[in-house]
Parts: C-alpha cells; sequence; structure tokens
C-alpha cells in the first residue's frame, strides 16, 4: 500500500508534521514497513479543508487530524490489508 501526505505549505500548517510522525510510528507498531510506503507530496489540490490531504493508493481522504489519525488508519490501512 503506497500513502501518500500532502506536505505543501497549508498542509504543513494544518499539521502534516504530526501526522507524518503518527503515520510512522503506527506503522511501525503494526511492523507494516514492508507492506506500507510512505511518501511525502507537495500540494494536492484540497488547500481549503481542514486538515491535511492523503491518498492511500488511489483513494484520497482529507482532513486528517491528531484528532482523528487513528480512526482513519485503522479504516484505511489495518482493515485494507
Amino acid at each position: 500500500m503506497k500513502i501518500q501526505i500532502c506536505i505543501g505549505s497549508s498542509c504543513h500548517l494544518k499539521g502534516a508534521p504530526e501526522v507524518i510522525e503518527l503515520f510512522q510510528k503506527a506503522i511501525s507498531e503494526n511492523h507494516l514497513e514492508d507492506k506500507v510506503e510512505l511518501v511525502g507530496s507537495f500540494c494536492l489540490g484540497k488547500c481549503s479543508n481542514q486538515g491535511v490531504t492523503v491518498v492511500f493508493n488511489d483513494n484520497e481522504i482529507v482532513g486528517v487530524t491528531t484528532d482523528n489519525f487513528y480512526k482513519v488508519f485503522d479504516e484505511k490501512v489495518l482493515k485494507k490489508l
């Protein structure tokens, strides 16, 4: 699975660094290093949304925050692998 996280200026200000850290931690804790590729991407064009834009393979989700991260990770990563 490829997870692409927007690190453009808007998403950066909305918490992209913290969301990336949570992804790295969750991937490690669940021993998914061989199954998940985590990459950064510049602007994905969803700058007006609240939170960070993340693409799971070809499935885009907007509004990822530290508050909803674990729900998103469970639904979009753990249940798909």
